[in-house]
């Protein structure tokens, strides 16, 4: 048997067929329709997974599930998308549209979510019963595997860690609140960071990289390399806020290993072990209790197709 991943987003939909063992056999992607109903992505999905089937001369009959991840909150008991502003859908039966069109089972989960269960799966937290996965992007996004299971909470709401209060009254946030961890973890948040620093200090390195090269995540890290003080003070505050936040997080969950993805994850060992430093001196017991890893994500562009392989596997077993 076969299984399909789907990943949702709101500029094109990636899918995919793939073994049991996580062995994509084909992929490809379709662009997002602009308004597209609940009803009519659902016909979109199930046509391109045949498509894609009949390009590796198999029957879509051989497909045992489908799993689907998208941003949002997602209820995925019920299989409804709650409520996703990328593709703009409200409670949207995803499932229930699907099998309009498909005979085998289908499972739908928050895109986050799901890319943790996929890292523990078929990535670098592969074999671990506990692990915290958070990107950091546009905002701050966090999945959380506990036992094997992924968190998703009531109605699938949960696990919005980046959403959790860092500092009272603090920076203003996208979701309507001030003092979020995305409000200072986020990529988003580094480059308003960047740009107070760059201010303030005119004839530093850095500044003079923000002007030439514009405002970009790497050019802190890159004036923090070549030892200019604006940017390692840019890169030490950042990576206290995302340590700040994590530490938090692992004293609740405790998980085998903590996983960070995003574009600012591509700085490797330089970012990664300042973070893990950082992590394991503010969490409970340091010393006394053991340290908690912390990586790089492995899955990169295609988490999302792994994730929803991931709910696709889960869910059948299920």
């Amino acid at each position: 048997m076969i299984y399909a991943g789907v990943d949702v987003g709101g500029m094109s939909i990636k899918c995919c067929l793939a073994t049991k063992e996580g062995e994509i056999l084909v992929k490809d992607s379709f662009k997002t329709k602009e308004g597209i109903t609940c009803v009519e992505m659902a016909e979109q999905i199930s046509s391109f997974l045949k498509e894609l089937a009949a390009r590796i001369g198999v029957s879509f009959d051989e497909v045992a599930s489908i799993g689907i991840g998208t941003p949002g909150t997602v209820d995925g008991k019920k299989g409804v998308i709650v409520y996703s502003n990328n593709i703009k859908l409200e409670r949207a039966p995803i499932v229930a549209d699907m099998k309009k069109f498909v005979s085998c089972p289908v499972f739908v989960e928050n895109d986050a979510n799901a890319a943790a269960l996929g890292e523990v799966l078929f990535g670098a937290a592969k074999g671990a019963e506990n692990a915290l996965l958070i990107t950091l992007g546009t905002g701050v996004g966090t999945g959380i595997i506990a036992n094997g299971k992924m968190i998703t909470g009531k109605g699938g709401a949960g696990a919005e860690g980046g959403h959790m209060r860092l500092k009272l009254g603090g920076e203003p946030c996208s979701c309507g609140n001030k003092g979020c961890y995305e409000a200072y973890a986020s990529a988003t948040a580094l480059l308003r960071q960047t740009a107070r620093v760059a201010a303030r200090r005119p004839d530093s390195l850095l500044a003079k990289m923000w002007q030439e090269k514009g405002p970009s995540g790497i050019v802190p890290f890159d004036a923090a390399k070549a030892g200019d003080k604006a940017g390692v003070k840019v890169i030490r505050d950042y990576v206290n806020y995302v340590a700040q936040g994590l530490a938090s997080l692992v004293n609740v969950f405790r998980p085998d290993v903590v996983l960070i993805g995003g574009g600012i994850s591509n700085q490797g060992d330089y970012f990664i072990k300042k973070v893990s430093r950082r992590m394991n001196a503010l969490l409970y017991g340091a010393g006394v209790n053991p340290r908690t890893k912390v990586k790089a994500a492995g899955l990169l562009n295609d988490a999302g197709l792994y994730g929803a392989l991931a709910l696709a596997l889960q869910g059948e077993r299920a």
